[in-house]
């Protein structure tokens, strides 16, 4: 069956189902979930600014826990990576 969209040149279908993964933050242990192609966005954008993702994820934490009302973690990924992707056009 089509995935309903075009594959990436280098990587999963665009319309893939959530992958979850535990990582750390603060100390403690969560799981996330994301589609695949927000979590290849995050590693990038880890990269590029010289952290471990965990390290990324807890910066976008803190960010959003200073919204009101705070939105879910995974929503708030989403919401950073397409802000910063804003700002690089």
């Amino acid at each position: 069956m089509d995935s309903g969209g075009p594959d990436t040149p280098s990587g999963p279908p665009t319309f893939a189902p959530p992958v979850k993964r535990s990582v750390t933050i603060a100390g403690h242990q969560t799981a996330i979930s994301l589609e695949p192609i927000f979590w290849i966005a995050l590693r990038h954008a880890a990269a590029q600014q010289n952290v471990p993702i965990n390290a990324l994820i807890a910066r976008i934490d803190v960010a959003r826990l200073a919204a009101d009302p705070a939105p879910n973690l995974a929503s708030a990924i989403r919401c950073w990576l397409f802000a910063q992707n804003q700002q690089s056009e």
